[in-house]
């Protein structure tokens, strides 16, 4: 029962720990775009987006590899934190000459480049907070490593708040971030210090080789993830303007910010269908069917939505200055349902023993996603680039659905039909929305009644949603 309250302990706190950054994050997004206006706020997008990229560099799938060896072998827990720190001094200053010669072989303005260098600090830092995580991760005491995050975002908004009652522009944002994460990291060295282990420093050429030759396999998964998701901003930068990344970068984070619902979502309704349905396979089946029509059921909704008040949506969050980026709202939207499907999908790979797989449909995605913003972005700007997005994530679905076949995990015919009956309500909610023209606070209520009866009326329940609504309620 002890690692029973262990694992709940630890995904509660890393739970909260998710909701607070969530919604810090949400707000210092509208501070920062409304403070920066388009052009900055297209720099700090590309800073952010190039110097992540680069980040394998930092790191090189150290942390991942690190966790694992530690879990199996404490005894050597000093040694293997201390040549991990040591070996990652090396990557940091490669790192830095990288993000400095890169861009400017790319021909990118000094500003920019000084902008990506800050956050190639800011990046160093994450980079030995996340070492020191490996210990709480290895140690199972997750709430240190939640502790820190809750730090780094609190910190992070109240310094960005501060900021923008100044004239510091970019460079008092890149600082706040810089310090910020500086604090986390302070906290998480002291956790690991005085609660778990000291590090023995010390660089072993022969040990530091072996790690790196281990961690490398971790280090492409980062690389793939990393360019699938930061590439397009990077590549606006280059084919573009960074004004246009400023529109697609406020733009994109809206649309992290709902990646909140799947956190909760995984917190709240995962564990009762744990209770519910003891068999492994039967738990996999039901969580990833019944996860895909949840979500769903959500996003789908809110995509038809937001292609009716896009505008109203982008001029409430960040003001006048930005409502040319509705369209671009209207266009990434729809990356929700299929991100959230996609993370489905994932998960029982994962749980499969497939994570190989799952590795290589991202490279795939990556590959086909830069091929994608090399013939979109010149031609089509931003809109481009949300078109790339949005048809790398239905590729990703395609894949991972020919996976979940050839390991006999495809959803069966009651979920295409769940699926369509969503999609029939979602539109008669678009055909409503298109009749009344109401304004977006009255249509925010009275389209969550009309969508919900609509649901009724056409008995989208069955035995087992009722029995896990049930259950959630009484929790």
């Amino acid at each position: 029962m002890s690692g029973v309250r262990t694992v709940f302990a630890n995904m509660s706190w890393m739970v909260v720990s998710q909701i607070v950054s969530s919604i810090c994050a949400f707000v210092w997004t509208i501070i920062t775009a409304r403070y920066l206006g388009v052009y900055n706020n297209g720099v700090l997008g590309t800073a952010v987006s190039f110097a992540s990229m680069m980040g394998i560099f930092l790191d090189f799938g150290l942390t991942t590899y690190i966790v694992r060896a530690i879990s199996t072998d404490f005894e050597n827990e000093p040694k293997y934190m201390g040549v991990c720190i040591t070996t990652k001094f090396f990557l940091y200053a490669l790192y830095l000459v990288l993000t400095f010669v890169i861009p400017l072989m790319l021909g990118w303005d000094s500003y920019v480049i000084a902008i990506c260098l800050l956050f190639g600090v800011e990046n160093i830092i994450m980079s030995t907070n996340f070492t020191f995580n490996t210990s709480f991760q290895a140690h199972e005491k997750l709430h240190y490593q939640a502790i820190s995050s809750i730090i780094i975002s609190i910190f992070n908004l109240l310094f960005i708040i501060i900021v923008s009652f100044t004239d510091w522009n970019l460079w008092g944002i890149s600082l706040a971030y810089i310090v910020a994460n500086l604090f986390g990291c302070i906290y998480s060295l002291y956790a690991v210090l005085r609660n778990i282990v000291v590090p023995k420093l010390s660089f072993d050429f022969e040990f530091s080789k072996t790690l790196l030759k281990a961690s490398f396999p971790f280090a492409l998964t980062t690389l793939f993830y990393t360019i699938y998701y930061s590439i397009d901003m990077v590549m606006l930068t280059q084919f573009s303007s960074a004004y246009q990344t400023g529109l697609y970068n406020a733009t994109y984070k809206l649309i992290t910010v709902l990646t909140l619902f799947y956190s909760i979502y995984t917190a709240v309704v995962f564990p009762v269908m744990s209770k519910l349905f003891k068999n492994e396979k039967d738990l996999l089946n039901l969580s990833f069917v019944k996860s895909v029509k949840y979500l769903s059921l959500v996003t789908i909704p809110i995509s038809v939505f937001v292609l009716f008040y896009a505008n109203d949506i982008i001029v409430f969050c960040y003001g006048n200055q930005y409502a040319s980026a509705d369209n671009v709202l209207r266009i990434l939207i729809w990356t929700v349902c299929f991100l959230f499907i996609n993370g489905a999908c994932s998960l029982v790979l994962n749980a499969s023993h497939n994570e190989v797989s799952v590795t290589k449909i991202y490279c795939a995605a990556a590959l086909f996603n830069v091929v994608l913003n090399l013939f979109l972005i010149p031609n089509y700007s931003v809109y481009g680039a949300s078109v790339a997005t949005v048809l790398s994530e239905i590729l990703i679905l395609v894949l991972m659905l020919v996976m979940l076949s050839r390991i006999d995990h495809l959803p069966d015919r009651h979920l295409v039909f769940d699926i369509g009956k969503i999609a029939f309500a979602s539109i008669i909610l678009g055909v409503f929305l298109y009749l009344t023209h109401l304004s977006m606070w009255v249509a925010i209520p009275v389209s969550i009644i009309f969508y919900i009866i609509v649901l009724l009326v056409i008995r989208i329940l069955d035995e087992d949603d009722k029995l896990i609504i049930h259950q959630v309620l009484n929790r």
